[in-house]
């Protein structure tokens, strides 16, 4: 299927002259088609070098994540066995003060007098309240701060 217009690039129908625009032509069209196609080469082994380096920094951080994950579940774990021997002490200590509210209606049916102490008021012993008075945080003084 090709034309009667178009010539090969034998020796010969370069020295005959008359097709030699022809030629020329198909020369710098198949030196950008190889320059193009080396472009196109040179992009996808940039891209493939860029994710294979992505590939490698996600298998660190995954890598990274797992040992953090790791360790809070080794920290899970210790405050599951803290919290449980607190559990185990709540019910013991609640056992006895029932046992010791027991004895004492005992006594005071049967007339015994009983003295009971004053228990002094030790912030420790409620420890759901603060100690101390809540103090409002000012946040102005730290948006001045970070102003350039």
């Amino acid at each position: 299927m090709s034309s009667p217009s178009r010539r090969s690039s034998s020796p010969e129908s370069n020295t005959s002259g008359g097709g030699g625009g022809a030629d020329e032509r198909k020369r710098k069209r198949m030196l950008s088609n190889r320059e193009s196609a080396r472009r196109s080469r040179a992009r996808k082994q940039q891209r493939l070098e860029e994710l294979i380096a992505e590939a490698a920094r996600l298998q660190a951080e995954n890598a990274r994540v797992e040992a953090q994950i790791g360790a809070y579940a080794g920290e899970l774990s210790k405050v599951d066995g803290e919290n449980a021997v607190l559990r185990a002490r709540h019910g013991e200590l609640a056992g006895r003060l029932q046992a010791l509210g027991s004895v004492l209606e005992i006594l005071q049916v049967a007339g015994a007098p009983v003295d009971i102490p004053e228990i002094p008021d030790d912030p420790l012993l409620r420890p759901w309240q603060p100690p101390f008075a809540a103090q409002p945080i000012v946040a102005t003084a730290m948006a001045d701060a970070f102003q350039f």
